[in-house]
């Protein structure tokens, strides 16, 4: 295909592609493209009647029926995790500290680092007493024996170095019986010789052995089994500047603005997930529309399971298997979008709720709870992960500057 002649119709092509024909997989609800997930900033609907906001909690816009509550500051928090006792760990990945917070008096309150030194400590995953953890250069695993919130026993389950630290080194971890599963993500934007980058790898448990378990991933920091299965699923960060080879830029793209969506995917062993050559499934990335194996990749490329809005940039997220919030949230999926960098306008900034279908196992719809971009697209938090507490309420991090929020059903505080 000749690349000039093409523009003048490519982009409404694209358009008519991702607004109308986003492929289901059978059994899937189908969506209507990307267009679901175009919502207004929260900026656009602080008119609506609101949830409850707990003392010194921004004027986030909260969904009714719930309540978010302010429960701790700590610089640079980005990813949580709870133990089974309710200590609450922080990573914060540029300072290379796990901070623990416990429960007292109705606070929470850092008593101690359980690691330090370890840049880059992201992703974790509770297994049989063990925190494992990922840095940006390999797989730990930590854990205490005597309650006091710092670890007296750190293992390097695989080297130091053998993981890449460049480019998105933001590596999503997950630990079942046998074995454990790492992600690597792209080096660059749109990487075609990935190396041993863009996949999810599965090692033995004891990091000797490892196979890569699927492809065509770019960015996806944490992975989680579906409840009640050995489902693998995780939030992949689409690709930036999409509409750049036909003329995007600063101040005017268009194209890249709604284009491509962030995705959820169902990862399975052997899995082509389309990164770099595809967005959205199956629409081409202009850079490499004249490969003569384009078709052929396209018929391995597995299409997301949903897809958010473009660029809201999803990091942490959780299944919710709780009691706190009502039943039929159970299954359903919290995602934290720390939002989008490189929009005209801000998007995403936001928990979102993602609606599942427990007969069939697939996504079919998705609500804000929290909205965290305020009037004038001012940003009031980025949040980056979401956790489910002990006690059954939920817990999101955010980085900018630094706090630990929860969310429960309005009028249980």
């Amino acid at each position: 295909m000749d690349f000039k002649r093409a523009l003048p119709w490519i982009p409404a092509a694209y358009l008519a592609v991702v607004v109308a024909c986003h492929p289901s997989a059978p059994g899937q609800v189908r969506q209507p493209g990307i267009a679901h997930e175009r919502i207004h900033a929260a900026s656009e609907v602080q008119n609506v009647a609101s949830g409850e906001l707990g003392p010194g909690v921004p004027p986030f816009w909260v969904r009714p029926g719930y309540r978010v509550d302010l429960v701790a500051s700590i610089g640079n928090a980005r990813f949580i995790e709870f133990n089974s006792n309710g200590d609450l760990y922080v990573a914060r990945p540029l300072s290379g500290i796990i901070s623990t917070f416990r429960l007292k008096n109705g606070q929470y309150t850092q008593i101690g680092d359980f690691v330090t030194g370890h840049h880059g400590a992201q992703s974790m995953c509770w297994k049989n007493g063990w925190l494992w953890f990922t840095t940006d250069n390999n797989v730990c695993k930590a854990r205490d024996t005597d309650g006091d919130g710092v670890a007296d026993e750190v293992v390097d389950v695989t080297p130091p170095g053998s993981l890449p630290s460049t480019g998105h080194w933001w590596h999503g971890i997950l630990v079942d019986d046998r074995a454990f599963y790492v992600t690597v993500g792209d080096g660059g934007n749109v990487s075609e010789d990935p190396g041993d980058r863009e996949r999810i790898w599965k090692y033995s448990i004891d990091g000797e052995d490892r196979e890569a378990f699927a492809t065509g991933l770019r960015n996806t920091e944490k992975l989680r089994f579906r409840p009640g299965t050995h489902e693998i699923w995780g939030w992949d960060h689409g690709s930036d500047s999409f509409g750049n080879p036909v003329g995007d830029r600063q101040g005017l793209q268009p194209i890249t603005d709604e284009f491509p969506p962030d995705k959820f995917n169902h990862y399975v062993r052997d899995g082509f997930y389309g990164h770099p050559y595809f967005a959205n499934g199956h629409v081409p990335r202009y850079e490499y529309m004249n490969r003569p194996d384009l078709i052929d990749l396209a018929s391995k490329t597995i299409v997301p399971a949903w897809n958010s809005g473009a660029h809201w940039a999803p990091d942490g997220w959780t299944f919710y298997t709780g009691d706190a919030l009502p039943s039929d949230h159970k299954g359903d999926a919290f995602v934290a979008f720390h939002g989008s960098w490189n929009r005209t306008r801000k998007a995403g900034y936001r928990i979102q709720r993602i609606l599942f279908d427990q007969v069939s196992g697939e996504p079919y719809g998705s609500l804000m709870i929290v909205g965290t971009l305020g009037p004038g697209e001012k940003v009031l938090a980025r949040p980056t992960d979401v956790t489910q507490a002990p006690d059954g309420t939920l817990f999101f991090a955010e980085d900018l500057p630094g706090r630990i929020f929860r969310i429960s059903r309005a009028g249980k505080s």
